[in-house]
């Protein structure tokens, strides 16, 4: 059983690997390095497991664990009686990538309100044949869906800065 959990965790490393590679703009290793981390958890890894685990060369691991520390997207903690560092993910990163998210829902929410006033303009004013006239729906549903989405995402911001869950 462990083993099977060993070989979905690791699956899951790669996967998410990728899409942080691609979305935070991450080497490989430290991409990997960062999903490790996430699907480990609370309880945090060492150094060595990750040397262990990842394949990496120490020095290839050092430099990468360095670099996500310097980015903030890591930390780390200690234990009583324990010299290892356990690393563990930074709440502020998540808060960080939930705020851009909602700055860039925020821009193309007014993008769409303007392309609406604009076209509604056109449709009152230049356009005299119903068959040529703008089609508005599809904005105002997609700024419902902006509306939507964005007070979810502040529901999940408020509740983790809120320290309402550990992640």
């Amino acid at each position: 059983m462990k083993e099977k959990i060993c070989k979905v965790k690791m699956g899951l490393v790669e996967k998410l690997g990728v899409h942080l590679e691609d979305r935070e703009h991450l080497a490989p290793v430290a991409a990997r390095i960062l999903s490790y981390i996430i699907l480990t958890g609370k309880k945090g890894t060492t150094f060595e497991d990750m040397v262990t685990i990842l394949c990496a060369s120490k020095s290839t691991i050092s430099t990468h664990l360095n670099h996500l520390q310097d980015l903030n997207k890591i930390v780390y903690f200690t234990k009583t009686g324990d010299r290892k560092k356990y690393f563990i993910i930074n709440k502020g990163m998540v808060l960080q990538h939930i705020d851009n998210m909602i700055n860039k829902w925020g821009e193309e929410r007014e993008i769409h309100l303007e392309l609406k006033n604009y076209k509604e303009t056109i449709n009152t004013k230049k356009i005299e044949n119903e068959s040529e006239k703008f089609d508005l729906s599809f904005h105002d549903d997609y700024i419902k869906f902006i509306d939507g989405a964005t007070a979810s995402v502040e529901e999940l911001r408020l509740k983790l800065a809120n320290n309402k869950f550990d992640i």
